[in-house]
């Protein structure tokens, strides 16, 4: 048969052309011909020449609330921020970054507190949302308040990039007109203690920026975090009325939000308690995978103590082709708040009865975006979306003072919150969450005054909590694993009450589920099937999260390794690999891994694992332990490192890679005792310490992966 080429118009003619080589033999051949010819021409033209599309037809399915929002949302934002202030009125400009959330907490905090106090119109930035460049048009009327969080190894926030570039790599910027105070949180475990607000503080000086108060510091080591961003918000507000003359008013609660109770909203419209990332970025999204349900297919106890639990779960991403993950990336598990204290707070608020009751909730101020999927219900919120669980701060007694159902609840608030020692002393006996202190300073009687929008103002939004993965991507490409340590910590005062991690038991009562099982009694209960039942079986929500702590590429490069607890986990990943890479004949290089645990009986993780790789390996891998409580001196990894440091320095020479995982604390003594034997052995003052370091971080030659 000829071949023809299709246009946008077409012709029975060209058809019956193209049909030509086929000669017909009779008269009903004829006709047989011309139907096909005609009938496959109507097929062609169907879009073309008839049943044509309306393109309109999609209005028919559009919601008619959200056609002005959409309209509106075509409205490009501006990333000058001068140009923001300029025609929203604002003359105070609050920029948070924040990897956590927390710094992004404190900045709405803090400027909720200016415009009620203060009167002034405040706008809280997430830096990332502006261009950097633009900073330099804010006017002397105006004032810029930079609270900013480091990380890791020094690191800015994702979101504080764009700033941190911008100050490192312009010259000649001139600020001349920019007045600033900074606020930095950190946690002096870590080597670079603040090291994003000093070196941002000192390139706004340097630029000509005037400071109006000394750059402020909160230390996470310390646990004194909350009570630091207090210290200094205090000392800011004693700067506005005597240096900047700003006048103090009475502050009464006015809601950014407002929380609308809506029966006619159908359940197709509700958000159930689906995670969701409302304010990713690009950075973010390109770092992290879709949020999905995913099955925990496997999970197993890993300590012998009848006290304490470190499980090793199994996950499945087979159905999910939009997943991938790498041997070293982190999986991010998004929590569920416990039945008890969301019953606890929905009594104290005496709203049990309407908590699957419609709401929605609307931002009243254009310039503040409502961060929790709407409309939803009170118990989505409760059990999905806000932290319920989290301390609450002095601050915070406080506050709720004026939302108290009785005189005598508003004298406890007010007891309690003023003493700052008497606060300590009362926190290290109970642990009190927003439920808790309301149920105490009022037994009796429901707070029906405290809106629903102030807890979504005050308390953070749940967030996921990351793992180190612990499987290897060569290996078990569709099956991750994660190792977790559940955390219970009892209190300092009264070791009968316990913290309880809020993600780590709730995967321990999941994993009791899947194995019929409650080998410790579980103090709290979870809603395991999720919203609308989508985690029915045994699933959890959870994404992958792409990070920087990698296996060299040739396989021949040593690798020393240091870890401490659930820190061992991606190096089961990395031994599991190079494993992988023996068995298909490749070389691998000399390995050293140092753990560190409680004993040996009850707290070695994967022992039989690690013996089983370091007969596999041979002399290729030596695994060197050390005990912490097994004998009458505490012996930590970082002992072990000095007293292995011949090996060590051997095979640095050989170009190996260093890597540490597990806590700030241990990592800050291990990279301290490795400094001191380079420096013994080589000869080396502190400079060339110091030269050497930042050569093997700067060439990936020095990783870690470290919290807390």
């Amino acid at each position: 048969m000829a071949s023809f080429s299709l246009s946008n118009t077409f012709r029975v003619e060209d058809i019956l052309q193209a049909l030509s080589p086929i000669k017909p033999m009779s008269t009903p051949d004829t006709f047989a011909l011309a139907a096909i010819a005609i009938g496959y021409a109507t097929y062609l033209l169907k879009g073309i020449a008839w049943d044509k599309p309306d393109a309109h037809y999609y209005k028919f399915f559009e919601r008619p609330h959200l056609s002005k929002s959409s309209a509106n949302n075509e409205k490009r934002e501006t990333r000058n921020i001068a140009q923001k202030l300029k025609e929203n009125g604002k003359k105070l400009i609050i920029f948070w970054g924040s990897q956590s959330g927390t710094a992004e907490g404190f900045a709405n905090r803090l400027g909720r507190e200016c415009h009620l106090r203060f009167g002034l119109e405040v706008l809280v930035a997430d830096l990332s949302d502006y261009d950097a460049e633009t900073i330099a048009a804010i006017t002397e009327e105006e004032l810029a308040i930079f609270i900013i969080s480091t990380y890791g190894e020094g690191d800015p926030s994702d979101n504080t990039t764009g700033l941190w570039n911008w100050l490192q790599k312009s010259k000649d910027i001139s600020l001349l007109n920019l007045r600033y105070v900074a606020l930095g949180l950190g946690n002096s475990n870590y080597k670079y203690y603040n090291r994003v607000i000093d070196m941002i503080a000192e390139s706004l000086d340097n630029s000509g920026a005037k400071v109006l108060m000394p750059v402020g510091k909160a230390d996470d080591a310390q646990g004194t975090t909350e009570e630091d961003f207090i210290s200094w918000k205090e000392d800011l507000f004693a700067m506005f009325r005597h240096r900047l003359g700003f006048q103090e008013q009475e502050t009464r609660y006015t809601p950014t939000f407002s929380v609308i109770k809506d029966d006619s909203l159908v359940p197709i419209d509700l958000h159930y308690g689906e995670p969701s990332r409302t304010r990713d970025k690009v950075k973010t999204v390109a770092s992290c995978s879709p949020i999905r349900a995913l099955a925990v297919k496997n999970s197993k106890e890993l300590l012998g103590s009848s006290e304490r639990n470190c499980l090793h779960l199994d996950l499945d991403i087979t159905d999910n082709s939009d997943l991938h993950y790498k041997t070293g990336d982190h999986l991010g598990v998004w929590p569920i708040n416990p039945n008890e204290e969301i019953e606890r707070l929905l009594e104290a608020l005496g709203c049990s009865k309407e908590r699957d009751e419609p709401i929605t909730i609307r931002s009243l101020d254009p310039d503040i975006k409502v961060k929790i999927p709407t409309p939803t219900t009170t118990i989505a919120l409760l059990r999905h979306y806000l932290e319920i669980c989290a301390p609450v701060s002095r601050e915070s007694i406080l506050n709720l003072r004026q939302f108290a159902p009785s005189p005598e609840a508003k004298i406890y608030l007010t007891t309690l919150g003023e003493d700052k020692l008497a606060y300590t002393d009362f926190v290290s006996r109970n642990y009190l969450t927003i439920g808790r202190i309301l149920s105490l300073a009022s037994p009796k009687a429901p707070w029906t005054d405290l809106p629903l929008s102030y807890l979504i103002e005050t308390l953070p939004n749940l967030q996921p909590r990351y793992y180190s993965i612990s499987s290897s991507s060569v290996v078990s490409p569709r099956r991750p694993s994660i190792t977790v340590l559940v955390s219970k910590t009892p209190l300092p005062n009264d070791a009968t009450q316990n913290v309880l991690g809020l993600t780590t038991n709730y995967l321990l009562a999941l994993s009791n589920s899947l194995n019929n099982t409650n080998r410790q009694a579980q103090e709290l209960t979870y809603s395991l099937t999720g919203p609308s039942d989508v985690l029915q079986g045994g699933k959890i929500f959870a994404n992958i999260r792409k990070s920087k702590f990698k296996l060299p590429t040739l396989s021949s490069c040593p690798l020393i390794m240091v870890s401490a607890g659930t820190g061992l986990a991606p190096f089961l990943a990395f031994l599991s690999e190079r494993k992988k890479l023996v068995d298909i004949g490749r070389p691998v290089g000399e390995m050293l891994l140092f753990f560190g645990c409680r004993n040996l009986d009850d707290d070695f993780i994967y022992r039989a694992e690690l013996e089983q790789f370091e007969r596999d390996f041979g002399e290729k891998l030596k695994i060197v332990t050390a005990f912490s409580r097994e004998g009458r001196e505490k012996v930590y990894v970082q002992h072990k490192v000095s007293e292995y440091g011949e090996k060590l320095l051997r095979l640095l020479e050989k170009g190996a890679n260093f890597y540490i995982c597990g806590r700030a604390g241990m990592a800050k003594e291990v990279e301290r005792t490795v400094g001191e034997v380079m420096k013994a052995n080589e000869g080396w003052d502190d400079i060339q310490l110091g030269e050497w370091s930042r050569s093997m971080k700067g060439t990936r030659k020095w990783q870690e992966d470290v919290w807390g």
